[in-house]
């Protein structure tokens, strides 16, 4: 009962980071792209990081709410995953020197965050 309450809540703090993140990129681009080069272009498109920093508060609270063995896993499976994006993204280098499109610096996160997915559910399944 205990876990699922701190799932329950961990949910409802990320879906809420997550929309305002996704509020406020939108908005970043409505505004920021027209508006001439300066500081208040530069604080609007960048005003999305508010976002993430409230993503990021919401895994660091999650984290303080779960016991030692779910702690212990998920930062396994976070390591894991951080490995294997570093891994991906250095090769992706080397094959940009060979001549393929040079990929956004925004494709990295998501990437991990989709690896640490795979890597989870993986080691559920060998795990059972």
């Amino acid at each position: 009962m205990h876990e699922k309450k701190i799932n329950r809540t961990y949910l409802r703090e990320f879906f809420a980071a997550m929309f305002v993140y996704m509020m406020l990129l939108v908005a970043a681009n409505k505004l920021g792209r027209p508006m001439a080069d300066g500081l208040a272009r530069t604080v609007t498109l960048a005003s999305p990081m508010i976002g993430v920093l409230l993503v990021i508060w919401a895994i660091a609270r999650h984290f303080r709410r779960v016991d030692e063995f779910i702690r212990l896993h998920t930062l396994e499976n976070m390591a894991i995953a951080a490995a294997v994006t570093g891994g991906l993204t250095f090769t992706y280098g080397f094959l940009e020197n060979a001549g393929f499109p040079l990929l956004s610096m925004f494709i990295v996160m998501p990437m991990m965050f989709g690896v640490w997915g795979i890597v989870t559910c993986a080691r559920a399944m060998v795990n059972k």
